[in-house]
């Protein structure tokens, strides 16, 4: 599991309380602007050559209080608010720039703007500011002491720039400033005494320095942000004098030691995050009257005995630590508990049925040692349950069927277990479930009986491989997979959770391309089936050809008969292909020499023939993919003259593959036509059923031991 700095959600909420208020300042423009106003904003827009408004450009002749990213004061038509936010203007603010001449401004927006060299000290002069944001440019050099002439200024974003030296103690004189955004800078020192002075002051995201010299306990800070800095040794006792902190996260950094005793003062905090750290030792118990506690990655191993009855916390994440022993009982005493995350730990002995006294949205317990079943009462009240994840376990017996009242599941995986079952047909009936990981236990049986409802229209991601299943599939079997079929966008890059205020990323290991890949942020538009090592015979569904999202198709090792349908020709997206080690025999469709993201196949054991399409993507494979096919020709630009490929001339294949272990995995997408029995299935789903789909941007993933997620 991962974890994002609340940083991100803070800086939206400050962006929605400066847009209202600007909104709130400058209602629709009644009067022209002035002339000596438009004259600055074009003599401002002049000193970067290529700057661009996104949509309508700047010009003499129309009024300047209509232009893109302008705002004008609705009686006097005075310019006060300026937002050029990612608008490459690829220079430098100059000292006499023209944007100084707008003296009534009040927001000013030029984050995200490429802006390089150092702020200028004239930037001071706006004194009528309340809002600056500078964030996300290439500014390097200091921070001007004349930014503490900005007396009015509630919000200051300089953060992720390459600014340096030491915060200069004229902030101090901001006293009306709620937001301050220094945050991924080289900045050195402490942070000055000055900034006591901020009465005002809310959310402070910081950069190196954290030792806080002769700071007010009186102050009024309620978010203290710092993470990504590379901070180092233990954490500081000064962070205790800021009794009135509700949020705490020093996330991502070096920091080490136990955490101090000294933070139980701090009455008000509700969310701490110190996940990815190297903090040690025991985990003190006054942090259960918090409602979130995010201290992943850590090398915690123990808990302190509880002292208190106070128990509010909701979202616990202990995963990736080294905390070993049979589950702790005392987390059945933490009522108000709704996701837990203990995976990646030492953990032994069962599971406990008192969990399903907690509604949970998340119950996260993944490689450990638990053992025993997965008792089917423990899901009959877990009405909320989200996501569900015991992988890498040693559980036993029956797959709980009591899942079928968690409406709202989108996230199950119980890989590499003893989980002894028929395939789970039922929880295709679940609207939401867009993972479904069951590989690597003793399943069997069929996946379809003539009675079932097939569903699983909001499958994204199966991965039933290494089983027992058997039997034959029906041509219709993927022809309700809607989410398969077309991708709609969506607002998230990633398959994640929001627990109070922190994004959980759901994350899984997958076979791909014949590498163990581990996926620690999972792609909203991946969408992938691996039905490999397991007995399915019969002909190949017809219907995967409509999946046209399809990212990854994996069938190996079945018994697989007849010819490979012509069908995929549709699956432009597909990037691996996987039929090795079945009895399909025809020719391979030329058409998939067309698939121009189509970067690793393997054909190899089976009974093909014909002509190897003459695709790009097909020469570049190697001779491996193509093994043991006596009758397919054509492979002498990718085998060689002399080594085309027969049963008895070529080395084993697991020896070829070895060189196929390394790779980068880069995805695209571009979207074609269905074809005529994809189009009558599609036709089908829009005609008989009605449902809003969802679906939400996109993440990234890793090779399990030589990188890792971006």
């Amino acid at each position: 599991m991962m974890t994002r700095s609340h940083c991100y959600w803070f800086s939206c909420i400050i962006t929605i309380y400066f847009s209202f208020l600007i909104h709130s300042l400058a209602s629709p423009s009644l009067h022209f602007c002035r002339h000596d106003q438009r004259d600055g904003l074009l003599k401002f827009r002049d000193e970067f050559p290529i700057f661009e408004s996104k949509s309508s450009p700047w010009n003499k002749s129309t009024d300047c209080c209509f232009w893109e990213g302008v705002t004008c004061d609705d009686k006097s038509g005075q310019v006060i608010s300026l937002n050029l936010h990612n608008t490459l203007l690829n220079s430098s603010l100059k000292t006499n720039s023209s944007l100084f001449q707008l003296q009534y401004l009040r927001h000013l927006d030029l984050s995200g703007c490429n802006l390089h060299g150092e702020i200028p000290s004239s930037l001071g002069n706006l004194s009528r500011l309340l809002n600056l944001e500078l964030s996300s440019n290439r500014l390097v050099g200091e921070i001007p002491d004349s930014i503490g002439n900005l007396k009015q200024l509630r919000n200051l974003s300089l953060g992720n720039n390459d600014l340096i030296g030491e915060i200069p103690s004229s902030l101090g004189n901001l006293s009306l400033l709620v937001n301050l955004d220094l945050w991924s800078n080289h900045l050195v020192g402490e942070v000055p005494a000055s900034i006591g002075n901020l009465n005002e002051l809310r959310v402070m995201s910081l950069d190196r320095p954290i030792e806080f010299a002769n700071i007010s306990s009186s102050s009024k800070l309620q978010n203290l942000i710092l993470t990504h800095n590379s901070l180092d040794g233990s954490i500081p006792e000064s962070i205790s004098k800021f009794l009135n902190l509700v949020l705490l996260d020093i996330a991502n950094n070096n920091i080490s030691g136990p955490i101090p005793r000294s933070m139980s003062k701090l009455v008000s905090l509700r969310m701490f995050g110190f996940s990815n750290n190297k903090l040690e030792g025991e985990v003190p118990s006054w942090l259960w009257r918090l409602s979130s506690a995010m201290m992943s990655h850590n090398s915690f191993g123990s808990f302190e005995k509880i002292s208190s009855k106070e128990t509010l916390i909701q979202v616990l994440d202990l995963s990736w630590n080294s905390f070993r022993g049979t589950f702790p009982l005392w987390i059945c005493k933490l009522k108000g508990l709704h996701f837990l995350d203990l995976s990646n730990n030492l953990f032994n002995g069962s599971i406990p049925l008192c969990l399903r006294n907690f509604n949970l949205t998340g119950l996260i317990l993944g490689n450990n040692n638990f053992s025993g079943t997965l008792n089917p009462n423990l899901f009959v009240n877990a009405t909320n349950l989200q996501s569900l994840d015991v992988s890498r376990n040693q559980l036993e017996g029956k797959f709980p069927k009591s899942l079928i009242n968690s409406k709202g599941l989108h996230f199950v995986n119980v890989e590499s277990n003893k989980i002894k079952d028929k395939f789970p047909s039922w929880l295709g009936s679940l609207p939401s479930l867009q993972v479904l990981i069951l590989r690597s236990n003793d399943f069997y049986g069929p996946l379809y009986h003539p009675n079932m409802s097939i569903g699983f229209q909001g499958l994204r991601i199966i991965d039933i491989s290494n089983n027992g299943f058997t039997g034959t599939l029906p041509p219709q079997f993927f022809s309700s997979w809607r989410e398969m079929i077309t991708l709609v966008d969506g607002s998230y890059e990633y398959i994640e959770d929001i627990q109070n205020f922190s994004l959980i990323y759901r994350s899984m290991d997958m076979v791909n391309k014949g590498v163990e890949m581990s996926f620690e942020r999972i792609r909203q538009d991946f969408r992938a089936i691996d039905f490999s090592e397991n007995r399915i015979y019969g002909k190949i569904p017809e219907s995967i050809g409509c999946l046209e999202e399809l990212r990854l198709l994996n069938l190996s090792g079945n018994a697989f008969t007849n010819d490979i349908p012509r069908s995929w020709a549709n699956l432009t997206k597909l990037e691996t292909l996987d039929l090795s080690r079945n009895k399909l025999s025809g020719q391979i469709p030329q058409d998939l020499g067309k698939l121009s993201f189509l970067s690793y196949m393997n054909f190899s054991h089976n009974l093909l023939e014909g002509p190897v399409p003459r695709g790009t993507q097909f020469q570049r494979q190697k001779c491996s993919s193509f093994l043991d096919n006596p009758k397919l020709y054509g492979l002498e630009d990718i085998c060689g003259e002399t080594h085309v490929p027969s049963p008895t001339s070529q080395q084993p294949e697991e020896l070829l593959d070895e060189e196929e272990k390394m790779f980068n995995w880069v995805a695209a997408a571009i979207a074609y036509g269905p074809g005529v029995f994809c189009g009558l299935v599609i036709g089908y789903i829009f005609t008989s059923h009605h449902h809003e789909w969802f679906a939400e941007k996109f993440g990234r993933k890793k090779l399990r031991v030589t990188t890792s997620a971006r």
